[in-house]
């Protein structure tokens, strides 16, 4: 029984390194003639399976936010459009296709992890993953898109009949036209080394032939090129004296040619030259308001080509730097009173400059933001899952961001624009860290604004007097 063969199947190393190869020699338009190397594929095989995955121009790397952030947009606008979307992102339609069921599919499981669905004895449903995976005995529809098959130890006899006839087929460079110039070329320089040895052989039996040198197509020593004899005789001339020709009188041939004198080109130049000077100043002299004009201008442009500095709000405010101060005079006071006193008062009062010091090394954290991409998939998987809104239900809901909006509103996403983080304005209330701060694990530091001078982390009985000031200690009455 003869063995039948089905075009297609999942691709395998060697196919590919076949097709590479015939793409290499036929070109990237004849598909007819490339799949004839190729026993189990069909030209339009060949063609996906280049376009696909083979191109070198297929970006195979990782997704990047901004691009998944522009197929979520595109995929809003162009619903199921992915050979449209696909140039714009920079992907193929495949992969555009995939990443965003993938998407989708996070979406999703993120929904049902937070409204924790699951199995009846308590374990999770098949994942998306799970249910589009083959199962045994089916065939996959997309095989261009995937890696090939490594090459097995033993191949079959009609795998090993089609290297054989591809590597002869495709080793064979030249076509029929090369091998008959190659075999010309062999011919002339065969006569010429036959003529040469023929008059080298005459010269030594003492017959000198005069040689004579044929060129190839014209000889400019001997013939005239171009030449084109006249017509013998006279020339006909009745034409011309059949014309109506009026004689112009009064008039000269400068004036019909419509020239002027060059002496009377002179003057005028001259009258308008002493003109210009006698109104404006002469160019090639140096004027200080012209230069200073000049300069301006330039550094005009140069301040208009210059970009627009994304800045974050300022740090520190006029009240904080009034507060900075007062601290460090209250400060100063204190060491100032007690500095000729007994070693008790000396101990109450420690130095912060090492601590300030301390505090500002640390490397604030960026502020978390909000995942614009996983909100969009969201709400496209739930626009998705909707049913008809003739059934008179509530309408899909929508996750919206902190901004009134996920971003993909408009025609195209908006960005979000990272600032740099401000550690003096992250607030701290009870002693807790603010959403998006850098947590702090100083125990027994004053509670208050992030960043400024602690006050009493260093004394050894900060316990005892709750929120006073340092003036205030210094004031209240001892008892004895």
């Amino acid at each position: 029984m003869v063995r039948i063969i089905i075009k297609g199947g999942v691709w395998k190393n060697t196919e590919d390194e076949v097709l590479k190869a015939a793409i290499a020699k036929y070109g990237k338009n004849q598909w007819a003639r490339i799949s004839s190397l190729l026993v189990r594929k069909t030209p339009k095989q060949c063609k996906a399976r280049w376009y696909e995955w083979l191109d070198p121009s297929i970006k195979k790397t990782e997704w990047s936010k901004e691009e998944d952030e522009k197929l979520l947009h595109l995929a809003k606008l162009m619903p199921t459009q992915w050979r449209t979307i696909a140039p714009i992102v920079g992907r193929t339609a495949t992969q555009c296709l995939e990443r965003y069921q993938k998407l989708l599919d996070e979406a999703e499981a993120k929904e049902n992890e937070e409204l924790g669905l699951a199995g009846p004895g308590g374990e999770a449903g098949p994942s998306a993953d799970d249910v589009r995976r083959l199962r045994p005995g089916e065939i996959d529809p997309d095989p261009e898109t995937k890696p090939a098959r490594p090459d097995p130890i033993d191949m079959d006899e009609d795998e090993k009949e089609m290297l054989s006839e591809a590597r002869a087929r495709l080793a064979n460079t030249q076509g029929k036209k090369a091998k008959r110039k190659a075999r010309e070329r062999q011919l002339e320089e065969a006569r010429r080394l036959a003529v040469l040895q023929k008059k080298r052989e005459l010269k030594a039996a003492g017959i000198i032939m005069r040689h004579k040198t044929k060129k190839k197509g014209m000889d400019y020593n001997a013939d005239i090129p171009f030449e084109k004899k006249p017509a013998p005789g006279f020339y006909d001339t009745s034409e011309e004296q059949a014309r109506a020709t009026t004689a112009p009188v009064g008039q000269t041939l400068r004036r019909l040619e419509n020239k002027r004198k060059p002496e009377e080109e002179e003057a005028e130049r001259r009258k308008r030259q002493r003109k210009d000077g006698k109104d404006a100043p002469h160019q090639t002299k140096f004027v200080a308001a012209r230069d200073a004009q000049i300069q301006k201008l330039k550094e005009a442009e140069s301040i208009g080509r210059r970009r627009k500095l994304v800045l974050p709000a300022a740090q520190v405010g006029e009240k904080e730097l009034e507060d900075i101060v007062k601290i460090g005079q209250a400060g100063e006071n204190a060491k100032a009173l007690v500095s000729g006193g007994t070693e008790a008062s000396t101990k109450l009062l420690n130095d912060y400059e090492g601590l300030e010091k301390a505090q500002m090394a640390r490397t604030p954290r960026t502020a978390p933001q909000y995942d614009n991409v996983m909100s969009e998939a969201r709400n496209l998987r739930n626009m998705t899952m909707a049913q008809t809104p003739l059934l008179g239900e509530e309408n899909t809901p929508m996750h919206v961001g902190p901004q009134g909006g996920t971003g993909f509103e408009g025609a195209t996403p908006r960005h979000q624009v990272a600032f740099t983080p401000n550690p003096l304005a992250t607030p701290l209330h009870n002693g807790g860290v603010a959403p998006g701060a850098t947590p702090r694990t100083d125990v027994g530091a004053t509670p208050g604004t992030a960043m400024r001078t602690p006050m009493r982390d260093g004394l050894p009985s900060s316990h005892l007097f709750g929120e006073e000031s340092p003036q205030g200690w210094l004031h209240e009455p001892t008892e004895a």
